[in-house]
């Protein structure tokens, strides 16, 4: 991948590098676990793994503070796990379980927490965009300094819904930051088949919505971009763009063999530009932690992540009665 243009990146303590390697090693380990319960039969209809694209959540959730809201698509267990939602909540609505977040009614696309500002998960493409500016609008309304994060793919980019949001949010100065997770393959074509601009993030200006491409495989550059976003947001200056250039590893779902890619392309992303490999080398070559320090972490992360493997296939299945709460007549 060619370098991204990206803001300059902070400077971070040895403490915040193994926080974002922590964080980005739980939500791979996480996906690989519901990967394998999905091939056991234990997940049911459509999975969307993040795997590959760790560094995008964990970098913005690094420039997010307290009361900040996030809304994405139907790929969303990484931002969830990002957010602070608990590995085993997340497993459990995977399963189809009352201990879900969604009490099982959910699963992978559809799940929810006010506790931790996350408003979905959602399965339509796109859909999430106009709601995340009417989460900003109310936080403008309120005088409440919040920004939310409104995640989308480089597909849904297309969607005229999508357009519509940048009208309204920049004629509104709504403090909403747009983050196109562009990993190049929508649900399966191409970027250079499906969308007349290369960087994607410019069909802003026609908005007066500043924005810019960022590396998705290096957390310290997505922080860094975030920052400036928040920033740009919370000074009362509207919306901001972030188009964050990232690759998934797996296909679009778990249904999905991604024969429109070579494996020696996915291949080469893996050895050479893998996020979490990168924030690993910087630890190792800068002293900051040793490789048992780090064999630690993963052992760690593996215990969280079989605990909540466990906790999803004990907790029962809804009642009956669940069939009948939580909808509008």
């Amino acid at each position: 991948m060619a370098a991204r243009k990206s803001a300059k990146k902070p400077n971070i303590s040895a403490d915040e590098l193994k926080t974002y390697y922590r964080e980005m090693l739980l939500i791979r380990r996480f996906e690989e676990k519901a990967g394998q319960l999905y091939g056991m039969g234990l997940i049911g209809g459509f999975c969307h793994l993040y795997i590959g694209q760790e560094a995008v959540v964990v970098g913005l959730e690094a420039a997010a503070e307290e009361g900040d809201k996030r809304i994405t698509s139907y790929r969303d267990h990484g931002h969830m796990l990002a957010c602070g939602m608990d590995a085993g909540g997340v497993m459990a609505e995977l399963t189809g379980r009352e201990g879900g977040y969604s009490k099982g009614k959910g699963g992978s696309m559809h799940m929810f927490s006010k506790e931790k500002h996350f408003y979905g998960g959602h399965g339509i493409v796109g859909a999430q965009v106009p709601l995340g500016a009417g989460l900003a609008f109310a936080d403008k309304y309120l005088g409440n300094g919040r920004v939310t994060f409104t995640y989308f793919g480089d597909g849904a980019s297309n969607q005229g819904q999508v357009y519509e949001t940048f009208n309204m949010a920049a004629l509104w100065d709504l403090p909403v930051v747009f983050v196109i997770e562009n990993n190049q393959y929508a649900m399966g074509t191409a970027q250079k088949r499906s969308t007349s601009t290369p960087d994607i993030y410019t069909r802003g200006e026609a908005f007066g919505i500043p924005g810019e491409t960022v590396d998705g495989m290096d957390v310290l550059a997505v922080k860094a971009a975030g920052e400036k976003a928040v920033a740009h947001c919370r000074a009362g200056k509207g919306p901001y763009i972030l188009e964050i250039k990232t690759y998934r590893y797996r296909g679009h779902s778990m249904s999905d063999p991604a024969k429109y890619r070579t494996r020696e392309e996915v291949q080469k992303m893996r050895e050479e530009r893998d996020p979490i490999e990168h924030v690993r080398q910087m630890l190792l070559t800068g002293k900051h932690a040793t490789e048992d320090d780090l064999k630690a972490i993963d052992k760690e992360i593996k215990d969280v992540v079989n605990s909540a493997a466990d906790f999803a296939k004990e907790s029962p299945e809804p009642s009956v009665d669940e069939l009948w709460t939580d909808i509008y007549a």
